[in-house]
């Protein structure tokens, strides 16, 4: 199998400024650097990105394009270092595979990263979940809420302290739309919470696209995000149905792995997931059977050991050459060339697993 060139990217920041990055890695203030791709040179304001990873020597990056503003159809991008993840493709995976089953996911590819001419090995570069990702699919614009911590769990009470929520959009940060857009949140969150069983059926489908969550959550629980029901998530509300859909983002820890790379056992997530949407979602009768009809037209078709491992081949093709010039990978390709078989494991295992539990969800 032909490999897949990477692109470099060559990032250039004043040594003052990468001093001032690592003094405090948690300040969200950017600084300015210079960005070349190939013949392509731009004007960047930078910082780390992420909350765990930031303390990992291979840092992430969040990129903002300034001159010119627009670069590949995009403002910015997030330049992940897929530290703990011994395969580097767990992300990438997931996020194709949400794709694939019908799900708005951002689109991502491998590249090469070289800081001040030093090798800082291969990142995946992520597309932003804002208006740009909008417009590059022809969708309405809308607002976009990121889940930002355990809080955004669609619940009255706090997933962090086990609390009444001081506000109901705690755990979202608003990515683009405007203040008033928030009510449209508040208002989602607040439904859930109150509509009587009686009515949910009929009521959540005036606020949520169902079908669309629905497929998310076969997709969560296939991948095995345990974080992935109270963070890793966006919500955008489509302007022109006036409902919300969510999108999965950053799933590194999945297939078989958790955040820290460990492995993690393959009925760790039950086929009901978590969260309070879900819940109540599920207890739905119209719902569940929906959502048992969906895992199981993707365990037939997308979830599936033969549909799947041409992927992963192609991607562990496209960038097993350049670990051997990633400083933070090359002693460790034994590991990543092992991972394939171990993510095939975790498909199978799965696979039987959904399989047994489906009985639940008559």
């Amino acid at each position: 199998m032909s490999t897949q060139t990477l692109p470099v990217y060559r990032l250039y920041i004043h040594p003052k400024d990468i001093i001032e990055l690592r003094r405090d890695i948690w300040n969200d203030a950017p600084v300015t650097g210079k960005l070349t791709v190939g013949k392509k040179k731009m004007d960047i304001d930078l910082v780390f990105r992420g909350s765990h990873i930031r303390e990992f020597e291979k840092k992430s990056y969040h990129i903002a394009f300034y001159n010119p503003p627009i670069y590949r159809q995009a403002k910015e991008i997030h330049l992940n270092a897929e530290y703990k993840d011994p395969s580097i493709i767990r992300n990438k995976l997931s996020l194709d595979f949400f794709s694939d089953i019908g799900c708005l996911s951002p689109s991502s590819r491998y590249v090469f990263l070289n800081v001040n001419g030093k090798d800082e090995g291969v990142y995946l570069e992520l597309e932003s979940v804002d208006e740009h990702f909008l417009k590059n699919r022809n969708l309405p614009e809308g607002p976009i809420y990121y889940a930002v911590n355990g809080d955004a769990n669609f619940s009255l009470m706090s997933d962090i302290d086990q609390k009444v929520k001081a506000a109901l959009d705690y755990g979202y940060e608003r990515k683009f739309g405007k203040p008033a857009d928030d009510l449209f949140l508040e208002e989602l969150i607040i439904s859930i919470n109150t509509i009587p069983r009686a009515s949910f059926e009929k009521e959540i489908g005036k606020l949520l696209n169902v079908e669309q969550y629905l497929i998310w959550l076969a997709g969560v629980v296939l991948t095995q995000n345990y974080d992935g029901f109270v963070h890793n998530y966006a919500l955008y509300r489509n302007s022109e149905t006036k409902l919300f859909e969510i999108l999965p983002w950053d799933y590194d820890a999945t297939w078989g792995r958790d955040l820290h790379g460990r492995w993690m056992e393959h009925d760790y997530v039950p086929v009901e997931g978590f969260n309070s949407l879900t819940a109540r979602l599920l207890d739905v009768p119209a719902f569940r059977k929906r959502y048992k009809g969906l895992l199981q037209e993707f365990l037939q078709k997308q979830f599936t050991v033969e549909y799947l491992a041409p992927k992963i081949e192609t991607l562990v093709s496209s960038i097993r050459p350049y670990l051997l010039k990633d400083p933070y990978k090359k002693e460790r390709t034994e590991v990543f060339d092992r991972e394939p078989e171990f993510i095939y494991s975790f498909i199978r295992e799965r696979s039987r697993f959904i399989h047994d539990q489906m009985s639940q969800l008559d």
